[in-house]
């Protein structure tokens, strides 16, 4: 019996991930040029095809047999249905604000690629999932090729369009339309290795991508995966004394990320004109009354796509949120932040995954200042590994339809 669905799935996922080389092609060659694009003259010839891949992924959930299966359980349906009502008061509220249809649905956007996570919890309730992440890890490769060639050339000879890189050039952005993607992904690329064996020599490339791109949430959450390698490294009584320095660690790596000499920015202090204080100042605007901390102050006001299309401040009590919290906060109220959060804490404990605390940590450490369900593939990536973790139980639906005979060659595989 051919078995399909681990062979076709790891090459759908890199095609996804691939389409990213591509989608922001013009900027990328505006920025070589030393010319930074804005919001309202940005292309989006190219980027249908990354909306075009995901269409595929999800026709060829429907068509796989077993996939359909396992995504449309009952317990499944059963919480789509309760994001979809919540969801659709939030449209309902919006539209009640007089805002354009347009604007609640950019702020629907953080779903956009939930079906990748329902692939992934599908998949490990199969019993396939390290082994469809290990065929597409291999494959990841030579896309982490692509990038470091590109990077490093960026880094050496592209004008400092985003700030200086530590090579003496400007700091790179790979195929993407800044720094802060192109490290945002590299970051996530790390953790993809970190969670698959045999791959420490990329896990290493991806750390010092992310460290190069001058991002300082990349920063953080590459050296967040490293800790958790030195972690699993060590002897259980021995992690004491990784685990007390921990919070020094973690302010030390927060005032080296904010530093001019990492970053190459002269604005690298977040409580300078920064987040902080655009935070600050949108709780002082906007929010009035409880309902609109209840509820949020516009659903879709603090999306990256609203900027993208009408341009900065187009309409009243728009912003650039940046966080993902600030901006669930902003669009789904503090019920869609707390429901959020308690989600993320029902996927650690209800979880059996290897992994689960490295992802979830991840997870949540990427959206403290870093919007990641809005930016592609770093979405993607994130959703099929949460998929995973939430897949991974003690009693799986279907026993595992891999050999050991065949897995194991995977596992020892190694390319570097």
């Amino acid at each position: 019996m051919r078995i399909r669905l681990e062979k076709d799935l790891p090459v759908l996922l890199f095609a996804l991930v691939c389409a990213s080389t591509v989608a922001a092609l013009p900027q990328v060659e505006s920025a070589w040029m030393g010319v930074k694009e804005v919001y309202g003259q940005q292309d989006f010839g190219l980027r249908i095809l990354r909306e075009a891949m995901l269409l595929v992924l999800i026709m060829y959930m429907f068509l796989e047999p077993r996939l359909r299966r396992g995504v449309f359980a009952g317990s499944i349906l059963a919480f789509l249905a309760v994001i979809t009502s919540y969801v659709l008061l939030e449209v309902a509220y919006a539209l009640y604000l007089d805002l354009p249809l347009v604007v609640p649905m950019a702020g629907m956007r953080v779903f956009e690629y939930l079906p990748v996570a329902l692939i992934g919890f599908a998949v490990s309730r199969l019993g396939a999932g390290d082994y469809v992440l290990i065929r597409f890890a291999h494959y990841l490769r030579y896309f982490m090729v692509l990038q470091l060639v590109l990077a490093i050339a960026q880094a050496l000879w592209a004008p400092p369009l985003f700030g200086v890189s530590f090579l003496g050039g400007g700091r790179p952005f790979g195929t993407f339309v800044s720094p802060n993607l192109f490290g945002a992904t590299m970051a996530t690329c790390a953790l993809v290795f970190a969670v698959v064996p045999g791959m420490r020599n990329w896990l290493a490339v991806s750390v010092f991508l992310a460290l190069l791109s001058g991002s300082r949430t990349a920063f953080i959450s590459s050296l967040l995966v490293v800790f958790f390698q030195m972690y699993a490294a060590l002897r259980p009584r021995d992690r004491w004394a990784l685990i007390m320095p921990a919070p020094m660690l973690a302010v030390a790596a927060l005032l080296l990320a904010s530093s001019p000499m990492l970053s190459g920015r002269d604005d690298a202090d977040p409580t300078q004109d920064g987040r902080i204080d655009l935070w600050q100042r949108v709780f002082a605007d906007y929010v009035h009354d409880p309902i609109d901390l209840l509820f949020g102050w516009g659903l879709g006001l603090s999306s990256n796509t609203i900027n993208v299309l009408f341009g900065a401040e187009h309409f009243q009590g728009q912003f650039d949120s940046d966080s993902l919290y600030l901006f669930l906060l902003n669009g789904y109220g503090l019920l869609g932040l707390l429901a959020y959060l308690l989600f993320m804490w029902m996927s650690t404990r209800m979880s059996v995954h290897a992994h689960k605390g490295l992802v979830m940590m991840f997870i949540f450490v990427a959206g403290l200042t870093f919007n990641m369900w809005e930016y592609f593939p770093q979405n993607a990536l994130l959703m099929f590994l949460w998929g995973l973790v939430i897949g991974a139980n003690r009693k799986p639906a279907v026993a595992s339809p891999i050999p050991h005979t065949l897995a194991a060659p995977l596992y020892r595989q190694r390319w570097s």
